[in-house]
């Protein structure tokens, strides 16, 4: 038998090129079981690399090295990089959970719709173990030709032997746990969908039994197909005999010496940044389509070595570069070539370094998996943006000519190694430097979808605004960048996906362009309303109608020091603020309390300065900042109240004075600004506060903070809110251009759990943003800041941002808005005003978005 080999390796035919295909006994979590051996499995996560800084970048290279050499050593591995296409309509089905107010069925089919017309892919990372060998292939290929051929092969596996590859299988699953790639089995599921899908058979996948496992029958039907092998490529055929797709397989031949990462060294992670311009002979194709993906799959077999075996090849490379060195020197040349003098300098520092750190060797086998259901001329196209994809990083790549089948083969899980020869000896830690788990990750497990990422790998962006007291975390969110990159939509879009998951949504608008969000709300149901500063919205920010329940004897203190604001400050010094407290009391004491009820009362007291008090407010009470907090109703705009629904209230134009200035010197606009504002603070306390209000949804959103920031009760109602907003379930949505001066506030910076930064353009504010998205400060970051908010084109680029998650990953993500439509709705031009749908938005809408 050894003769035979040695004749097979001389003749290049080495290798178990012969053997049938795996032949599956069962499936279960975790776990293949084909009749030679069992393998267990598992599925990597991703890690957020594209952003990531040199050390922790370098801290967890060592640490992958690491687990190959200690958790990996001895056993044959198969790592697979797949590709699976998104189903949008499972976003649909999760709309059930997601959200309970308005249309809600809309507002996910409108998503649906964009995610289809998006197509994105999804990178699946899969690594599998050799972990038990059930017979000698002699036997099984024996046994079964003689069972298949009386038609008596048994397909099942007994449970005592399952158990026991699983308890295997999950005491390795423990150790890959505590690694970078944090593995976890593999679901029955996906195990069936990853051998189905080789055969591109549009059936649906079997469901395992009662015990989790899929055998039998439906283990076959996996893998019933038709390939036919060529030359250059194999054919699937499918069910009508018709070709369903051509696939080939790409060997990589040769690496250079030394691969920097980052850089050339990634060559597993930069397989998603592979493009090609494909040759559309249809009719009807949209033009703006003209380059696509190619999605390449690499298969990668590998069996890391241990310590002493290492150290022995190693040993043994030196020996025969020492030997070829000192046979060189005995001829006339008398000098051995530089190539043999560096070999054994490498291998003895090799030897030095695994002796003293944790490196060993490793023997792989990459393989590359190209295909197309459109044409072999498509297939072709694909092979070519690979190839030169590869040369551009000095690694050569080519098509296995011949072998086709036993290299396909040989990607299939459950397989073995049948072409030996184009195999590599490297270092864990150039495995490790190819990044396969590299790329964009970023933002929250579960919830809204709100774009996608833009980085190396392609991925959905999910954010919940409101899931930071479920998760007992922090509830702030904040949007930082200069205006006019998309911010105020990016808030909005989250706000209305908050406001359908049954939240009391407030957004206090300083700026006047938020009317969109109220217009986009009632579009899709959801109960909205805009208020607006003037005499026809008297009374909505009434304190004694905004402060109820249990918060209502805070109004007894609460109004009078609202109406001290806005007295003039003579009447102030006078006293007046004594008059004003007997008033309040008197009023409560009545019943049906009111702000303007308490100015009546002091105008028809029989006290001078009660009197003057009265007149000087119904005078204020009159203009636009003063009749919302105490004017009296016309009955026409509609009140505040805690319930779910989006409230918008416009306030453009106030004026609030410096944390500084004294306030003897505030002009009239600024003693009501301050006060109209008040009721908005003391209102959103009240609303996060309330017990009785603990099991709501709430979100409270503040575009243009640095109006509220630039005060000292502004800040301190963010610090609040922000502060005990976990345990109110109350989420705080701030909006700034100013990351210098909200870096500043360090118990707002302390609670923010999710960030969005957009473009800046000044080294101050750019290394600012920097710090508060944990990034490295530097040259590089100031530029990828300023480009954040352009196109390549150079044109701006609307709703492009850099996202820190509550993990403390960052990623560059697209804000999506998916429909035109919405996106008009959600305007921010000034056009979007109180007059959208021809009527005030404070009124209820007849016939919209139902």
């Amino acid at each position: 038998m050894k003769i035979v080999k040695a004749v097979g390796k001389f003749l290049g035919v080495a290798g178990d090129r012969s053997a049938p295909p795996p032949r599956y006994v069962a499936l279960a979590d975790g776990l293949t079981v084909v009749e030679t051996h069992a393998e267990a499995w598992y599925v990597l996560s991703s890690s957020n690399t594209d952003l990531m800084s040199e050390a922790a970048r370098d801290a967890e290279h060592d640490q992958a090295s690491s687990a190959l050499a200690r958790i990996l050593a001895g056993y044959e591995c198969h790592l697979r990089i797949l590709w699976s296409p998104l189903n949008a309509a499972d976003y649909r089905a999760e709309a059930e959970e997601l959200f309970t107010a308005g249309d809600y069925a809309a507002w996910a089919d409108a998503r649906v719709e964009r995610l289809d017309g998006l197509a994105l892919s999804q990178r699946q990372l899969l690594l599998g173990v050799r972990i038990q060998e059930r017979s000698g292939q002699a036997q099984a290929r024996s046994r079964s030709g003689v069972q298949d051929a009386l038609g008596i092969r048994k397909t099942g596996i007994p449970q005592r032997e399952l158990a026991r590859l699983d308890a295997l299988a999950r005491r390795l699953g423990r150790q890959l746990e505590t690694t970078p790639w944090r593995a976890k089995p593999a679901p029955v599921e996906v195990l069936a969908w990853m051998i189905a899908r080789e055969q591109h058979r549009a059936t649906s996948l079997p469901t395992p039994n009662s015990a989790g496992v899929i055998s039998g029958a439906k283990l076959a039907a996996l893998t019933r197909g038709r390939v036919i092998p060529y030359p250059d490529h194999v054919r699937v055929m499918d069910a009508q005999g018709e070709v369903a797709a051509w696939t080939s397989v790409l060997t990589m031949d040769s690496f250079p010496e030394e691969m920097e990462s980052p850089g050339p060294g990634e060559w597993l992670r930069t397989v998603s940044e592979i493009t090609y311009v494909p040759e559309y002979d249809e009719e009807g194709v949209d033009p703006d389509v003209q380059i696509l993906p190619v999605n390449p799959e690499p298969s990668v077999r590998f069996k890391v070595l241990h310590r002493r075996d290492a150290l022995k090849l190693t040993e043994e490379t030196r020996k025969l570069a020492k030997e070829q060195g000192d046979s060189a020197a005995q001829h006339s040349a008398a000098t051995p070539a530089a190539d043999i003098i560096e070999t054994e300098e490498t291998m003895t520092q090799l030897a030095r370094d695994m002796k003293r750190e944790d490196v060993t060797l490793l023997e792989d086998h990459p393989r590359l998996v190209v295909s197309s259901d459109v044409s072999l001329e498509d297939l072709r196209s694909k092979i070519d943006a690979v190839t030169t994809h590869y040369g551009g990083l000095g690694i050569e790549v080519s098509v296995a000519s011949e072998e086709q089948k036993e290299l396909w083969l040989e990607t299939l899980p459950g397989d073995k190694i049948r072409v030996p020869d184009l195999n590599h000896i490297r270092t864990v830690s150039a495995l490790a430097g190819s990044w396969f788990w590299g790329g964009a990750s970023v933002g929250d497990d579960t919830g809204p979808v709100i774009g996608y990422l833009t980085g190396s790998t392609p991925g959905l962006v999910r954010n919940d605004l409101t899931g930071g007291s479920q998760r007992g975390d922090a509830t702030t969110t904040a949007f930082i960048g200069r205006s006019g990159r998309g911010k105020t939509t990016a808030m909005m879009m989250s706000l209305l996906d908050a406001a359908f998951r049954g939240s009391f949504v407030l957004a206090l608008d300083f700026k006047g362009d938020m009317g969109g969000l109220v217009a986009a709300g009632r579009r899709f149901g959801l109960t909205a309303h805009l208020v607006e500063t003037g005499s026809q919205f008297a009374g909505v920010a009434d304190l004694f109608t905004l402060l109820t329940g249990e918060s209502a004897e805070r109004a007894q203190t609460e109004v009078p020091a609202q109406l001290g604001i806005a007295l003039p400050q003579h009447l102030r010094m006078r006293g007046a603020e004594t008059p004003i407290q007997s008033a309040v009391n008197e009023v409560i004491a009545a019943g049906d309390p009111a702000v303007w009820k308490v100015i009546e009362h002091l105008r028809q007291s029989s006290d001078e300065l009660a009197r003057e008090t009265g007149e000087a407010l119904y005078e204020l009470a009159q203009t636009g900042l003063g009749a919302p907090f105490m004017g009296r109703p016309t009955g026409d705009a509609a009140l505040m109240r805690p319930e779910p629904g989006i409230w918008v209230v416009q306030i453009p134009g106030i004026s609030l004075p410096g944390p500084d200035d004294d306030r003897e010197d505030w002009s009239v606009h600024q003693r009501l600004s301050v006060a109209l504002v008040h009721s908005m603070l003391a209102f959103g306390i009240s609303m996060a506060g309330r017990k009785d209000l603990r099991g709501l949804r709430k979100a409270i959103a503040v575009p243009e903070v640095h109006v509220l920031t630039a005060t000292r009760e502004g800040s301190s109602f963010l610090q609040y809110i922000a502060r005990v907003g976990r345990a109110l379930q109350t989420a705080l949505v701030i909006d700034t251009q100013d990351p210098e001066s909200l870096a500043k506030l360090t118990g707002l910076i302390e609670q923010i759990t999710t960030m969005f930064g957009f473009q800046l353009t000044t080294a101050e504010q750019q290394d600012a943003l920097a710090a508060l998205l944990d990034l490295p400060v530097g040259e590089h970051t100031r530029a990828l800041i300023q480009a954040i908010g352009v196109d390549y084109d150079q044109e701006i680029r609307h709703g492009h941002a850099i996202m820190r998650d509550r993990r403390f990953q960052s990623a560059t993500v697209q804000f999506d808005v998916p429909s035109v439509e919405l996106l008009e709705l959600l305007s921010t031009t000034p056009k979007v005003d109180s007059g959208t749908e021809g009527t005030s938005l404070t009124k209820e809408p007849q016939g919209v978005g139902v």
